[in-house]
């Protein structure tokens, strides 16, 4: 005799799998819990969901592998199979363009990657590098799934290798959320953009009680490494907010300023700043004495359209200016010495931040605008020791690699090897202008009389009044507005005021400008 199971049976009609279906789906979008939810909300975070919705245009994402589910067992895994595994995948439009995101969903094993959960990541990956469209991390995840042990382990190591494999071919950009520990946070580091909240994300390689153990030394996991720490001292994060939902509004604006891909150009948009407008101010903003400091920030805000620009680092190395924005609806990437930090020097930390941005401008089929007013490297024990000479090579060998139109501009001082590394003609700037305040020169007038005309100085009967004189007739001879122009240095000395004209000129003339690099498999750049 059979038995018959009593139990209700499955769906055997096309409309019940239908409603089955739609049941499942609500149920992976609801998530865990409504208690999750609340416990998440108490966080002041916000579900990954609800963060690509804020992301992408509304009602544009695309869901992938939504119903997927890990295979793992042990440790009790066998009992708790959720839907999306914690991590929500998909594609959708940032302005009409298309974007590939992915969120942990800390809710869910605390958004901590397993076998399943990585898999899901390396195929969104792989779609964005394929399609050529940009890939959006939004990352809160508690590191590898111990339960899982080694795959775990190995779904991090498929993830580093897709971000180098993107790297230069679509942007990349990561949107720190939560805690990011260990191994996890190398993912980050080897994208484009790292944007990070504060109070609420973290990332360090070891975790405050590591640190205290190895050390003695007691910090918070804020002070360790959150986001003002990685924003202000170590370099890490380019950008760090108060809250998410301002923090994933400047995502979209960063994406409204870059390409698909690196076969494609930033999207230009129809100006409503005219080309032409004057910048009288100029003449009054930036000091003709070169020892008084000035903001370099306001002298952008004259050249490009608007005065609007998204600076990239800002709190880090503040002696030099790295930004985003427009002239003449064209996308320009901007690096500018900051006279009123330091003087304006390059450094150790200035070298970094400004060659990494070149080369992302490079990569990504950006102009590149250089303002000079630098007096040159910062002298020190510490930044020798420090390696300035293989830090600032790595500007050297970013700008000499570059293929993008570059034109440079030379506000003020430009003095010794800082002036050929921040993008001369000597290394391939495509137009070099100067305003009339310009000193192009090996060093200082004063430091370059002492060491020249050390010994009349010694032997005058006033060593003051002679040292005065020479360094007077230095500055006529060798350091006079026009001596770089009179040599084909500079392709023409300008009015500041018409400074955004010609630039707006110079870039429509460059637009079409195509150079190719020596054939090899890639260069070997300082480190």
């Amino acid at each position: 005799m059979t038995l018959v199971d009593e139990t209700p049976s499955e769906p055997t009609d096309a409309r019940g799998r239908v409603a089955e279906l739609h049941d499942l789906r609500e149920r992976a979008v609801r998530g865990p819990s409504d208690r999750a939810t609340e416990a998440q909300h108490a966080k002041g975070k916000l579900t990954a969901r609800e963060r690509i919705a804020l992301l992408l245009d509304e009602g544009s994402f695309h869901e992938v592998e939504q119903l997927r589910r890990h295979r793992a067992t042990g440790f009790g895994l066998e009992a708790k199979k959720p839907h999306t595994d914690g991590v929500v995948t998909g594609w959708g439009t940032v302005e009409g363009r298309t974007v590939f995101v992915y969120a942990h969903d800390f809710r869910i094993f605390g958004g901590a990657l397993g076998e399943a959960h990585a898999t899901k990541i390396h195929k969104i990956m792989d779609m964005a590098i394929s399609a050529g469209a940009p890939l959006v991390s939004l990352n809160d995840g508690a590191g590898a799934r111990i339960q899982e042990g080694v795959s775990a382990l190995a779904g991090y190591g498929g993830i580093f290798q897709r971000n180098t494999r993107a790297s230069g071919v679509i942007p990349q950009i990561s949107v720190m959320l939560g805690p990011c520990a260990g191994g996890a946070a190398y993912s980050p580091a080897l994208t484009d953009f790292v944007f990070m909240v504060r109070e609420t994300s973290q990332m360090f390689i070891t975790g405050p009680d590591v640190v205290k153990a190895v050390t003695g030394e007691e910090i918070t996991q804020n002070g360790l490494g959150g986001a003002d720490v990685h924003a202000e001292t170590s370099g890490v994060a380019h950008f760090a907010y108060d809250d998410e939902e301002t923090c994933i509004a400047e995502v979209r604006y960063l994406l409204s300023m870059l390409p698909q891909n690196n076969r494609e150009n930033p999207p230009h948009v129809a100006a409503t700043d005219p080309v032409d407008r004057r910048s009288d101010v100029l003449l009054d903003l930036v000091p003709a004495d070169g020892n008084r400091p000035y903001d370099m920030h306001k002298v952008i805000e004259e050249l490009v359209d608007d005065g609007d620009f998204l600076e990239i680092h800002e709190r880090w190395a503040r002696n030099i200016v790295c930004a985003l924005a427009r002239i003449d609806g064209q996308v320009v990437g901007i690096v500018a010495n900051q006279p009123q930090t330091l003087a304006g020097v390059l450094d150790i930390e200035a070298s970094e931040k400004a060659a990494r941005f070149v080369q992302m401008c490079d990569a990504f089929n950006i102009p590149i605008v250089t303002l000079l007013d630098v007096p040159g490297f910062l002298p020190g024990v510490d930044q020798e020791h420090g390696g300035i000479i293989r830090h600032g090579a790595k500007l050297l060998y970013a700008y000499c690699n570059a293929t993008v139109p570059r034109i440079s501009l030379i506000l003020r001082k430009a003095y010794g090897g800082a002036y050929i590394v921040m993008d001369s003609q000597s290394i391939g700037a495509d137009l070099t202008y100067a305003w009339p305040t310009n000193e192009i020169a090996v060093m200082g007038a004063e430091g370059a009389a002492n060491v020249i005309f050390r010994r009349q100085i010694a032997d005058a009967e006033d060593p003051e009044a002679m040292r005065v004189r020479m360094v007077k007739e230095y500055k006529s001879e060798l350091m006079h507005p026009y001596y770089a122009a009179e040599r084909g240095l500079v392709d023409d000395v300008i009015d500041p005021a018409e400074t955004r004209a010609v630039l707006a000129a110079s870039l429509a003339m460059l637009r079409t400008k195509h150079a190719d690099l020596p054939s090899r498999k890639h260069g070997n750049p300082p480190q």
